[in-house]
């Protein structure tokens, strides 16, 4: 189990690297359902694996031109303070609540990421300016909502830095790990107060991850912008449904899970098609919001 836990990390690694988010998510499950140890002890560890994985993932990313530091730290600084406030919120909110709105603030999330919104014009130097108050508010906000689930900071980092930032989405990826690297150590500081950790197994995990990371990182700059963003989407709507097979029933989970490939499929085919209806669908809403 040992051996199919280090090779899983290498995808979770290359997932991060690669999308920005999805460390925790895909962490915690695997170190709980494979390694077989604790809901604590997993959750400590997977803050480890995905904060030094975020950290050298960034680094590749910003050696590539990836990575806005001023947008990074600012927006990191304001999610921890939003985090901590969320952690305090959560004792008081039943656990099978804060996972349903978390899947429901996943899926409202992929269908924004799906639909796009046009980038901010580049400055002179090339970079996105995003005021300070603006990147200062979005990262409280995030970090509350993060603080209060628990996991799942780069499946909002990345949305609020591509959507309401309008930072590329390569640039966004880049620099959302940066975020989640200083969550991921806040966290895992006020862990290791309570929670012991193996940590022959959790430098195992992390090496693993960090070598999925640095594939990952290479990977994006091969990616076209567009699709990324898509693929993005398409992968938070499939860890969405994941949360509600476990929360509600397992054939809800299911169901979602295959309306959403249905939707993916339904999307492929229709890109490689200029008669279909959903095309001429886009273009008419494109023109609409042109117009308006």
């Amino acid at each position: 189990m040992i051996a199919l836990t280090v090779a899983l990390a290498v995808l979770v690694g290359v997932t991060l690297g690669l999308l920005g988010g999805g460390g925790s998510i895909l962490t915690v499950p695997l170190l709980a359902y494979v390694a077989g140890m604790d809901a604590k002890e997993a959750i400590a560890t997977s803050l480890l694996v995905v904060g030094v994985t975020s950290a050298v993932g960034a680094i590749s990313h910003a050696r590539a031109g990836r990575v806005q530091w001023r947008t990074g730290i600012l927006f990191g600084l304001a999610g921890m303070v939003g985090a901590y406030a969320g952690g305090l919120l959560s004792r008081f909110i039943p656990g099978s609540i804060l996972l349903l709105a978390f899947a429901a603030m996943m899926i409202a999330t992929a269908i924004a990421m799906l639909r796009g919104r046009k980038n901010k014009t580049p400055g002179p130097d090339g970079t996105h300016s995003i005021p300070v108050g603006k990147i200062l508010l979005d990262g409280v906000i995030v970090g509350l909502v993060t603080g209060l689930v628990g996991a799942g900071g780069g499946f909002l980092v990345v949305p609020a830095l591509a959507l309401l930032g309008g930072l590329p989405m390569p640039v966004a990826v880049g620099t959302s790990l940066i975020v989640i690297a200083m969550k991921s150590f806040a966290g895992l500081g006020g862990y290791l107060s309570t929670v012991q950790i193996d940590w022959r197994l959790a430098a195992m995990v992390t090496g693993a991850a960090v070598v999925g990371s640095l594939i990952g990182g290479r990977l994006t700059g091969m990616v076209d912008p567009e699709a990324l963003r898509k693929g993005f989407g398409w992968f938070v709507l499939i860890m969405s449904s994941v949360i509600l097979a476990q929360e509600i029933h397992p054939l809800v989970g299911i169901a979602a899970a295959v309306l959403t490939l249905i939707a993916a499929g339904t999307t492929f085919a229709c890109s490689r098609s200029a008669h279909c209806p959903l095309q001429r669908l886009g273009r008419r809403t494109e023109a609409a919001g042109s117009v308006a």
